[in-house]
């Protein structure tokens, strides 16, 4: 299982850097890269409501929830 964060998406839509987020929701960029890069271990529900405020969005919107492949055979 995987959760596909499409935070880039969404700001290239937004037409918003990354820099620019971090500022307005008060996330180091360091942070907001990492959650952008699906390699964040968590976040904060907080967080992600700012996030969803900034970028005028919901959260199907950066989430996306899919499944591993399977493997044929077993």
């Amino acid at each position: 299982m995987a959760i596909i964060i499409r935070l880039d998406v969404m700001l290239a839509l937004r037409k918003m850097r990354s820099k620019d987020l971090a500022a307005e929701i008060g996330l180091t960029e360091a942070n907001l890269s990492l959650l952008k890069s699906g390699k964040a271990k968590g976040v904060r529900f907080d967080t992600l409501g700012k996030i969803y405020r900034a970028l005028d969005c919901q959260p199907g919107d950066l989430l996306e929830f899919a499944e591993a492949p399977t493997s044929a055979g077993k």
